[in-house]
C-alpha cells in the first residue's frame, strides 16, 4: 500500500563556533555536497532552504547559534538510508567538532499529508513535544517510529536498525 502521507523531520544543533570560523570551515565546505546528495536521494521530497541553497541563515530560536534543518521524505526508510547509510554519515561522524552536544531531544519526525510543506514554527512545536512527552504519534524519533495515519495500525515500531540517538 502506498501511503498518502510523507515523513517530515526537523533537527537542530547549537554551533560550537561561529559559522564563518575556521573551526566550522569543513562543515560549511560540505553543505552544498550533502544537500545535493539529499536532493538526489531516493524518497527525497523537499528541504528547507533559502536562495543560498541551505538553511544556515534561518533562525527558529532566539539563540543565533542554533541551526535548524527540515526536510520531507516518502518514508522513514528513505530518510534513514540518507542519514545513516549514505555519504552523509561522514559529516555526521564529525558533528562533535561542529556542534555542542545536545542535552535534550534535537530530532523530531512526524507524518504530513503528501504535498504538504511544514512550517518552521510547526516543526519546532513537534520538537518541543518530543522534549516534553518523548516519542508520541504527534512527534517521534527513529527509535520509536509511529506508522502513518493511513497504515491501519497504531502501535509504534521500536527500531534499533538505525544507529542513532533516541
Amino acid at each position: 500500500m502506498v501511503s498518502m502521507f510523507h515523513l517530515a523531520q526537523v533537527n537542530v544543533a547549537r554551533l560550537a563556533a561561529p559559522l564563518d570560523s575556521q573551526a566550522l570551515a569543513p562543515f560549511v565546505a560540505n553543505l552544498e555536497r550533502v544537500n545535493a546528495l539529499a536532493d538526489a536521494s531516493p524518497g527525497f521530497v523537499w528541504r528547507l532552504q533559502t536562495e543560498d541553497g541551505d538553511a544556515t541563515a534561518i533562525r527558529a530560536f532566539d539563540d543565533p547559534d542554533i541551526l535548524v534543518n527540515m526536510s520531507v521524505w516518502e518514508s522513514v526508510e528513505a530518510l534513514g538510508d540518507f542519514v545513516y547509510r549514505s555519504a552523509h554519515v561522514g559529516v555526521m561522524r564529525r558533528r562533535a567538532e561542529f556542534f555542542v552536544r545536545a542535552d535534550e531531544a534535537y530530532v523530531a519526525l512526524w507524518w504530513v499529508p503528501a504535498g504538504t510543506t511544514p512550517t518552521v514554527a510547526y516543526a519546532i512545536e513537534r520538537l518541543e513535544s518530543t522534549r516534553v512527552h518523548g516519542p508520541t504519534r504527534f512527534a517521534f524519533n527513529f527509535r520509536k517510529v509511529f506508522p502513518p495515519p493511513d497504515a491501519g495500525i497504531t502501535e509504534p515500531r521500536t527500531d534499533a536498525r538505525w544507529n542513532c540517538p533516541a
